[in-house]
């Protein structure tokens, strides 16, 4: 007698095993043409799937994994298949391709859909989210003002007054109190006061104290920044962004947060924006009454956003407000935890190296006599080689941006011989090319200042295509100098008063194998760095 049930109940069997089979040869097929020597190497990739798998097994130490991959590729490029197959693209970590695409073939790659889909509603139109005419306009203006020594004068003093009256004090509390604290959390509130102080000439005061007021519209800007960068990061970084699409069509979890608190930093931004409106009509009314012209009293961004000739027809001054709000919360996302990030890692370094700490100190003593508390000016900052070398060293090794990406035109072959098709990613490594023996030499993973100096012991700064840390070509960080003043006036600061000792015992040899970053836009420390501070013997 034959089973029925047994033989209908096979059948689902049987069509389970074909499946299973069907994939296993397509795999083996894919497999075998991917490692065709005359192709451009790629990581483990499955159908369907593709790199996911990889992925998801690295997520935790992701960019030492694409380091790993591209340090054993003779060319240090891979080819990236996503999941689904839905993009194509490249990575790479090789100096003469970062040019390439970065410079020498610039408008072939862009910034595209892949960023504007992803941070449209926080950034709009402003100059890190657009490519051509939009960007063109904004660079130049911005270039000019960058470039200025007015506003050059007006960081340096914001940074000494951010330093002196809210850094110093708080660190000097903590160290009084014997207190541990988060350095990262506090580098990072130190950072947003100071970006938003630059940027609108509004200081949020994040960094008051630890129970700073709340629902206030300043720390409800700082929050709802928090929220959407945090958000904007997930976007980035999602293997299939079809599902966050689909939650903001739908209006629910993240993409709901995400839209209420890029309204709040509308409402805030706008709200400025008009106060600002407000005092240049009374000023251009008591100069007209006066018959005289007076000094530009306002130094932020904005304002000099505001009053310079932007050349562009609005509609209204609605959609003028719309324009300025998208300019300058680009710059206040650019400079918002880059510096904090890139310091955090540095006094991370600086506790492993108790040596590199005391050549430090040594050469800021050296550069000014004992005062108590110490802020360096900017001609003792420029004094201060070895400290110099020490933070590029530290953002060779954590780069702020561990990755970046563009979208081809057109298709395109690398110098190294890579092709890259139209509407291909192309990604390349700062992170990884700190780590890339062919670029930095075979002591490329160790904390090394002295690569920097030459024998008088002057800075001698790198070619910036093989440390893209601030970007190169046309799109080159305009903040660079004010990053590096600001770093340099931090860290100058408290390791002249204190000396900082990190929880967990710093950056040891077996650490720097695998340091402790989350998988974010920027190389944000996970679990923040906790520290204890100790006054400096001079300074006791």
């Amino acid at each position: 007698m034959v089973d029925l049930n047994s033989s209908t109940a096979s059948y689902p069997l049987l069509s389970l095993s074909l499946c299973f089979f069907i994939i296993i040869i397509i795999f083996r097929f894919l497999s075998n043409s991917e490692s065709s020597p005359s192709k451009t190497p790629c990581p483990q990739s499955y159908p369907i799937i593709g790199n996911l798998p990889g992925f998801l097994r690295n997520r935790h130490r992701f960019h030492d994994w694409v380091a790993d991959m591209l340090s054993q590729t003779p060319s240090s490029t891979l080819r990236v298949r996503t999941f689904l197959d839905l993009s194509h693209g490249v990575c790479t970590a090789n100096p003469t391709n970062v040019e390439h695409f970065l410079h020498s073939n610039f408008q072939n790659y862009i910034k595209g859909s892949r960023f504007h889909d992803v941070l449209s509603e926080l950034l709009g139109n402003g100059i890190f989210n657009v490519d051509a005419h939009l960007w063109t306009l904004q660079r130049k203006i911005a270039s000019h003002e960058f470039n200025t020594k007015s506003l050059k004068h007006f960081i340096s003093e914001t940074v000494t007054s951010e330093i002196s009256n809210r850094l110093v004090p708080y660190l000097s509390a903590a160290c009084d109190e014997n207190k541990v604290v988060d350095l990262q959390d506090v580098l990072q509130r130190f950072g947003f006061d100071n970006i938003c102080h630059v940027a609108f000439g509004v200081n949020p005061a994040c960094l008051v104290s630890d129970n700073m007021c709340q629902n206030t519209p300043s720390s409800n800007f700082a929050k709802a920044f928090d929220d959407a960068v945090e958000i904007s990061s997930s976007r980035f970084l999602s293997p299939l962004p079809l599902l966050w699409k689909l939650k903001r069509f739908l209006n629910m979890g993240s993409e709901k947060r995400y839209k209420e608190a890029v309204e709040v930093i509308s409402h805030y931004a706008i709200d400025i924006i008009r106060s600002k409106e407000q005092e240049q009509e009374q000023e251009e009314s008591e100069d007209h009454d006066q018959g005289c012209e007076k000094p530009r009293k306002n130094q932020d961004l904005l304002s000099r956003f505001m009053f310079s000739s932007l050349n562009i027809e609005f509609q209204d001054q609605e959609q003028k407000r719309k324009f300025l709000r998208d300019i300058v919360i680009s710059f206040i996302l650019a400079g918002r935890d880059s510096t904090s990030t890139a310091m955090t890692w540095f006094f991370w370094l600086i506790s492993g190296h108790p040596r590199c700490a005391r050549l430090i100190h040594e050469e800021l003593l050296a550069t000014a006599p004992a005062k108590q508390p110490r802020i360096f000016s900017y001609d003792e900052l420029k004094k201060l080689h070895y400290l110099h070398a020490a933070l590029s060293e530290s953002m060779r090794l954590f780069p702020p941006v561990p990755i970046n990406s563009r979208l081809t035109v057109a298709d395109d072959v690398f110098p190294d011989g890579t092709r890259v098709g139209k509407g291909w990613f192309a990604d390349y490594s700062a992170y990884a090319m700190g780590r890339m023996e062919r670029v930095w030499g075979e002591d490329c993973r160790e904390f090394r200042p002295e690569r920097w100096l030459d024998d008088d012991g002057a800075f001698q700064p790198s070619d910036q295509n093989r440390y893209p840390v601030f970007h190169c070509g046309p799109r080159i960080c305009l903040g660079k100098e004010m990053a590096y003043l600001q770093m340099k006036s931090v860290a100058a600061a408290v390791m002249y008063e204190f000396d900082v000792v990190a929880v967990d015992g710093g950056a040891t040899a077996e650490k720097m194998m695998n340091p402790p970053y989350t998988l974010s836009l920027l190389l944000k420390m996970r679990g923040g760095l906790p520290v204890r501070l100790r006054r400096q013997l001079h300074t006791r």
